[in-house]
């Protein structure tokens, strides 16, 4: 009969709540543990991969940029400045030297002097045959590919967050039961060895036996949920961007979700990735950018029309400025002008090989677009059925966790009664246990589902 109290108060104490004490004040103030939102919230922040993807859409906002101001003309603009130069002197209306030394051919070179000069010119786009925007709206596309990598990014570490937080709530619930039942049975073993001590009839050395080897089967459990539970929070720490020095602190949460859930139909969650997955808008703007490319590549056998505008200054100490329209006077000339131009280059063939070229890679980019439509129906149709499947199986083990319950607890009485032995008390007590690590599983693998079938349909939370 001792052994059966025994367990009977092993099983009482595996069903109760573990007592808890609160946290010092100190720690509370120092850090609040941190729930799932906050986790996931973080993580989508703080991940290197969403750095990286904020970066790349910086990239593309400035080239976005770039491509806005396309039109505006580059001044292309030279200054210098020099010496000596020889003395070149004379009536200023294109007659000839005035002085000996403005003659050429000997080495007078008279009072020699610096020149300066200023030389710039301009293209303004008027037509273009529609380049200009078409480019423009190429760039426009960049932007929303840039944030569709990032929402990518944010989505897969909100996923592995999830992950770490339900892992950790897992282990964690497992050590709780596995500790207090570990105490139980110590209890139990002493109680054993006392009715041994007694020599009662009811018990005998093989019972001590199960009870030991029941015993070390929970400690070898326990080493290996433990191990999980440090895993879960060295990924939270990461995920979360905690320092090495700093402890980490999570809130508890159960697996099991309050009141009933049911998961949506495969139809709902297909309709919705189909709207909301980022990578579909994101290729939907590649695609746009693309047809763009191509729309470029065939206006390139046409002109391009604009004003040109030029200015040359250029002052010489040591040369006479010339008045006469008709002199030509390289030391000091004033030249400005403004006038329609044309430019046009005739490497047909270089063109028709880039045209082809932007046609094959939207061609490809629009069997990538199809391939990603029939692998994201793939990937939700996998989500969904893990998701289906898991809450199936969490309900098929609820209602087996209560019948090793009554299990335990008939074969407890029918032990106290001397109906029974030592072995189907334990059977029962093993089975009880089992069941109950399998129901956490089992829950914890719908939320884990969820957070992937969360990912995969793209409706995960989004920065506003």
């Amino acid at each position: 009969m001792g052994v059966g109290l025994a367990l009977a108060a092993a099983l009482a104490g595996a069903q109760e709540p573990p007592a808890q004490e609160p946290p010092p004040a100190s720690e509370e103030v120092k850090r609040a543990p941190l729930t799932l939102e906050q986790l996931v919230q973080r993580a989508r922040k703080q991940d290197a991969r969403v750095e990286e993807a904020r970066a790349e859409l910086r990239r593309l906002e400035a080239l976005l940029r770039q491509a806005r101001w396309a039109w505006f003309p580059k001044f292309e603009t030279t200054i210098g400045a020099g010496g000596p130069i020889p003395e070149a002197r004379n009536d200023g209306l294109g007659g000839p030297p005035t002085t000996e030394a403005s003659l050429e051919g000997d080495l007078r070179f008279g009072r020699m002097g610096v020149t300066a000069f200023l030389q710039s010119n301009a293209v303004l786009p008027v037509y273009t045959f529609g380049k200009l925007q078409a480019l423009e709206k190429a760039a426009e596309q960049g932007p929303v590919i840039g944030k569709a990598l990032k929402a990518r990014a944010e989505d897969e570490a909100g996923f592995q967050a999830a992950q770490a937080f339900f892992g950790y709530q897992l282990a964690r619930s497992g050590l709780t039961q596995l500790d207090e039942t570990s105490k139980r049975l110590e209890d139990a073993a002493q109680r054993l060895q006392e009715m041994l001590k007694e020599k009662s009839e009811q018990v005998s050395k093989m019972d001590l036996y199960k009870l030991g080897f029941f015993r070390k089967q929970l400690e070898a459990r326990r080493i290996q949920a433990e191990q999980g539970r440090q895993l879960a929070l060295a990924a939270i720490r990461l995920l979360a961007g905690i320092p090495p020095g700093e402890p980490v602190e999570v809130a508890e949460a159960e697996l099991e979700p309050e009141g009933e859930v049911k998961p949506p139909t495969l139809e709902e969650v297909l309709a919705t990735a189909e709207q909301k997955r980022p990578e579909l808008a994101g290729i939907a703007a590649g695609i746009v950018a693309r047809e763009r490319e191509v729309f470029i590549r065939e206006r390139s056998f046409y002109p391009d029309f604009g004003l040109a505008g030029f200015l040359t200054l250029r002052y010489t100490s040591s040369a006479t400025p010339q008045r006469d329209p008709f002199a030509y006077d390289p030391y000091n000339e004033r030249e400005v002008g403004v006038g329609l131009v044309a430019r046009y280059t005739f490497d047909f063939p270089t063109k028709q090989a880039l045209l082809d070229q932007s046609r094959a890679e939207l061609d490809k980019l629009r069997a990538q677009q199809r391939l990603l439509q029939a692998a994201i129906r793939l990937e939700v149709t996998k989500a969904h059925g893990t998701l289906v499947a898991a809450w199936e199986r969490a309900q098929a083990l609820g209602d087996a966790e209560r019948d090793a319950r009554r299990w335990a607890t008939a074969a407890m009485t029918a032990f106290d009664l001397g109906t029974t032995g030592t072995r189907d008390l334990i059977e029962a007590f093993t089975a009880y246990a089992q069941s109950s690590a399998d129901r956490a599983q089992s829950w914890h693998d719908f939320q884990v589902a969820q957070a992937e079938l969360t990912r995969v349909t793209g409706t995960a939370p989004r920065e506003p």
